[in-house]
This record gives C-alpha cells, sequence and structure tokens, in this order.
C-alpha cells in the first residue's frame, strides 16, 4: 500500500468517526450520547432486560452498560428493579420521560440515516447490508 489512504481500515475508521460526530451532534440537545440512545432502543422493543442481555445484544462490556444504565438513571430516563424470579439480578425499564423522548430521538437517528444515505446514493442499501454482515462476522 502507497498512501494510508487507501487502507480500508483508515476509511472505514475516518467514515465511522464522521459519522459518530455527526450522532452525538443531533443527540446532544436531548442530553443523551449515541450509546445511551442504543441502550433506550434496544430497551424500548424490549423492556425490562438485564444489563447482561442489553451488552449481548449491543455488544458492549458489562462496566459500560453499568455505566450507561448509571447515567440514564440519574438522568431520569431508566431505572433498575429486581428480577422477580433472581433478585440478585436487576431489571432495566424506561421511565416515562424515556418514553415521551424516543420518538424524538428516533426522528434525530432516521435523519441522520438519510444524511448518509444521501452520501452513498443508490449504494446506500447494499452498503448497510455488507456492513452489517462484516460487523456480524465472527473472528
Amino acid at each position: 500500500m502507497d498512501r494510508i489512504e487507501d487502507c480500508i481500515s483508515f476509511i472505514v475508521g475516518k467514515a465511522a468517526q464522521q459519522v459518530a460526530r455527526r450522532a452525538r451532534e443531533k443527540l446532544e440537545p436531548h442530553d443523551v450520547t449515541p450509546t445511551q440512545y442504543a441502550v433506550l432502543k434496544v430497551l424500548s422493543d424490549a423492556d425490562g432486560q438485564t444489563g447482561a442481555e442489553l451488552g449481548a445484544r449491543l455488544g458492549i462490556d458489562s462496566a459500560t452498560t453499568t455505566g450507561v444504565a448509571d447515567r440514564l438513571a440519574a438522568n431520569g430516563l431508566l431505572e433498575r428493579r429486581p428480577d422477580p424470579q433472581d433478585r440478585r439480578l436487576q431489571r432495566l425499564f424506561l421511565t416515562p420521560e424515556a418514553r415521551a423522548l424516543q420518538p424524538i430521538l428516533d426522528h434525530e437517528m432516521d435523519q441522520l440515516n438519510r444524511e448518509v444515505e444521501g452520501e452513498l446514493d443508490a449504494d446506500a442499501p447494499r452498503l448497510r447490508s455488507r456492513l452489517r454482515q462484516l460487523g456480524a462476522r465472527k473472528a
């Protein structure tokens, strides 16, 4: 390889930085980070998951999951409840405030998706599919 700009790792990394920056900008007015949005989104699909279940779905470690849940709880968007069958486990639930905020956050992320897809033109669906396949690949 002659130039770093020709390295796929560099190219994908730079693109990911730009998309992540834009996601932060769109969510920041709502005091939510992209990782917090992901947790809220997963819980909006299936409330009452454990931190381990969230981490497995999102591919984040338990320390990160705990930290994100702590911040969401401190901001009044998430509450922890003991699991009825195993009181050692904590289940995570959206608060009414989080449920009211979710459509607004979804709208922001839908706008971001449209922005990025607009840059990619007709290649967007195929690229999304291929990126999903790459991300799911086991080492």
